[in-house]
């Protein structure tokens, strides 16, 4: 199934495409904070469909994963890894046909990483 989703003012959006299956929740010292709830999929699966120009980056601790989000409104939209295999979580938060309330969540306990 392919879904679409966008920061807050739309200056990033994006085209995801999978089964959403396993989902999660981090509790690292930058997820608890931005409190999104990550689909990890292939960065194949995922395409931007706005200009990257729109899309800020932060990186911390390792520099591993790179956390991006809209400089304009604020919303973290997704974040870049490598490991094991070139990988992008998705914000399923930034994705409005997704009904939240039936996902099954998992709590992985990134503050222990």
């Amino acid at each position: 199934m392919k879904y679409e989703g966008s920061c807050h003012c739309g200056r990033i959006a994006f085209e995801v495409e999978g089964e959403i299956a396993d989902v999660f929740d981090c509790n690292c010292s930058i997820c608890r904070r931005k409190a999104m709830i990550m689909w990890a999929v292939p960065r194949a699966a995922f395409q931007l469909t706005t200009s990257p120009d729109a899309v800020s980056t932060y990186t911390f601790n390792t520099h591993s994963i790179q956390h991006s989000f809209c400089a304009h409104c604020g919303v973290s939209v997704f974040g870049q890894g490598e490991r094991p295999q070139p990988m992008t979580a998705v914000n399923l938060r930034c994705v409005p046909s997704v009904d939240l309330a039936a996902l099954q969540v998992t709590h992985v306990d990134g503050a222990k990483f």
